[in-house]
């Protein structure tokens, strides 16, 4: 007799063939996104920066203004010179005074200054009792012992009372790049959270109702899109005057039209789709097909965009604080940070490049989400 059974094995294609249709939508969802690898690294990387942001401060013992104006422009990386002694190191700072370092990259106190000698572009510290001379004649500064002149060895040790080092005020970077992260993220999410509701509720209503409803709606966007959005957000911000709820509003009122055209597509798309017709049969109202058929089905598409409304916000919000009319200080962000590091680029460029890797790393990890979340959300590759 023929065997009409065929026996399934135990690999993955096999367990999906038993299991398929047992998933959840919300596990279906999952089952894709997870197998996304550049997703899943997205995913990962916002958690982190979250967590850097809001536990991050908690660790630290800076504050985001504390000022030291002895300490002004420190690297994370330092170079120093040895002790006569030999028990640690000297750091000149650009304040010109001369800072105790440990063995571990430790500062300490700073030495105490005994006596000036202009002509020889010296000046002369004590150093756990032993004179040691501060040659500030040409750059780089050095210290040398004052009666031989010869330079002490010097050697480089990295930052560990200030990770990434001081900004042109002496405030630590990194606890600033906490907050800083915090900030521009709060500022970013809720600015895309409005533009989302706006823009959802806009381009649906428009894509549905068709018609002279859809025309006019569509040339108001228009007439919109015509205005500069840059200079559109400047004059709010002139208006309004500088703050975080100023910002928040201006950036919370101005992509939506994107976001309205996104939706407008896909509802014009969708609205003749069988299962749209089903759910005017058995008499759905117009709010349950937008809000349960038609705008769901979008979804994926709406998530790119968002997704893309994140680093937009983000970057306007560093133009503005460029312009200083976005955040007033002292008051962090990314936006402030490269602002504050633009006039010791040269000499510091660690400054500028760590608050920009973040917002580059912040960019690539919600466009990886997005387009994650839109395959798994396309109703069309669902199994």
């Amino acid at each position: 007799m023929e065997n009409k059974w065929e026996m399934l094995g135990s690999s993955n294609e096999d367990r999906e063939k038993i299991w398929s249709k047992n998933r959840t939508f919300a596990g279906d969802v999952w089952f894709r996104f997870r197998h996304k690898p550049t997703a899943i690294g997205g995913l990962v990387m916002i958690v982190i920066l979250m967590l850097f942001a809001l536990l991050g401060p908690m660790f630290t013992d800076y504050s985001y203004s504390t000022q030291n104006l002895e300490v002004v422009n420190i690297p994370p990386r330092m170079k120093v010179y040895e002790t006569p002694d030999g028990s640690g190191y000297l750091y000149v700072t650009q304040a010109l005074k001369v800072v105790q370092v440990s063995k571990d990259g430790t500062m300490g106190n700073q030495l105490k200054k005994i006596r000036e000698e202009a002509d020889s572009s010296m000046t002369i510290f004590d150093c756990n009792g032993t004179e040691v001379a501060l040659y500030y004649g040409a750059k780089p500064y050095v210290i040398a012992d004052p009666q031989t002149r010869v330079i002490y060895p010097s050697a480089h040790v990295w930052n560990k009372s200030y990770v990434l080092g001081t900004d042109s005020l002496g405030r630590d970077i990194l606890t600033r790049l906490m907050y800083g992260t915090r900030v521009s993220l709060m500022v970013a999410f809720v600015a895309a959270a409005v533009n989302m509701i706006i823009g959802i509720l806009f381009g649906g209503v428009s894509g549905y109702a068709g018609g002279m409803v859809d025309t006019v709606m569509m040339r108001i966007v228009d007439i919109i899109s015509t205005i500069p959005l840059t200079l559109y957000v400047i004059l709010i911000m002139v208006y309004l005057e500088s703050g975080l709820q100023s910002i928040i509003i201006a950036l919370g009122t101005v992509y939506w039209v994107d976001m309205a055209r996104v939706v407008r597509g896909q509802v014009l798309s969708l609205k003749q789709q069988e299962f749209v017709m089903a759910a005017k049969t058995i008499g759905s109202s117009t709010k349950t097909i937008l809000l349960q058929h038609l705008i769901p089905n979008a979804m994926g598409s709406i998530l790119v965009t968002v997704t893309m409304l994140i680093p937009s916000a983000i970057f306007m919000e560093a133009f503005l604080s460029y312009l200083g009319i976005g955040l007033k200080p002292p008051l962090a962000s990314l936006g402030t940070m490269c602002n504050d590091a633009a006039e010791n680029l040269r000499s510091c460029p660690h400054q500028m490049f760590i608050p920009a890797l973040v917002i580059c790393l912040i960019m690539f990890a919600f466009n990886f989400v997005g387009d994650g979340l839109r395959d798994a959300l396309d109703p069309k590759l669902k199994k």
